[in-house]
């Protein structure tokens, strides 16, 4: 997967943005420029979703969307299985390529990220340092309990006034989670806030990210 990068070549640490559905990764990748001098030592790194969107040049989609695009379901499962294996087998390479460990990498992702990070992450076989997720929601939470294999500090956050994905995601991600026996389920409603990333959410995000890297 392509992907746009920001940070020193021999990082300490990373951050992986996972963008949402027909975005690409220089969506997020701009949130490297406020963070960064409050991470040092940090690489931040954004791929492009594997699959680029019909009708939308430059925009990718990490599976289809059946209310969005009229797929099918079937369409849309099978294009979520593709994703995820390409998700892994990449962040595999990047991890290793950075010089970092999954102990030493937090996922961020936003709306369609989001859903990315909380079903890929709890299935790996070694736990990330954290989970910072915007805006989406879990998918398959009643599988939550019996496939989570790493658990890890998982920070969540959305809009009240979402309009794309409701603000109930919240609260359904973080019961599956703690179901799943997550210890570490933070949440953040930021107030007035449709679907974005509103600076309130960035800094608690932050905080978060700083915690859990153990940055003093």
């Amino acid at each position: 997967m392509n992907h746009e990068r920001r940070g020193p070549k021999a990082p300490k640490r990373l951050v992986i943005f996972l963008h949402g559905y027909g975005a690409n990764a220089a969506d997020l990748i701009g949130l490297a420029d406020p963070l960064t001098p409050h991470m040092p030592d940090t690489a931040f790194v954004a791929p492009d979703a594997p699959e680029a969107l019909p009708g939308m040049p430059g925009g990718f989609q990490w599976f289809p969307i059946p209310w969005i695009d009229g797929s099918s379901e079937e369409a849309a499962m099978a294009g979520m299985d593709r994703a995820v294996d390409d998700l892994n087998a990449w962040l595999d390479e990047i991890v290793a390529a950075e010089g970092v460990t999954p102990a030493q990498t937090v996922l961020f992702g936003f709306s369609q990220g989001t859903m990315m990070a909380l079903h890929v992450a709890p299935r790996r076989d070694a736990p990330f340092a954290g989970l910072v997720c915007f805006s989406g929601r879990m998918l398959k939470p009643e599988d939550a309990a019996e496939e989570t294999v790493s658990r890890m500090p998982v920070l969540l956050v959305h809009g009240d006034a979402d309009e794309v994905v409701p603000v109930q995601s919240l609260p359904e991600a973080a019961e599956a989670l703690e179901g799943a026996g997550f210890d570490r389920v933070y949440a953040h409603v930021m107030k007035g806030t449709g679907h974005g990333i509103a600076p309130d959410g960035l800094q608690v995000a932050l905080a978060f990210m700083r915690d859990v890297f153990g940055i003093e």
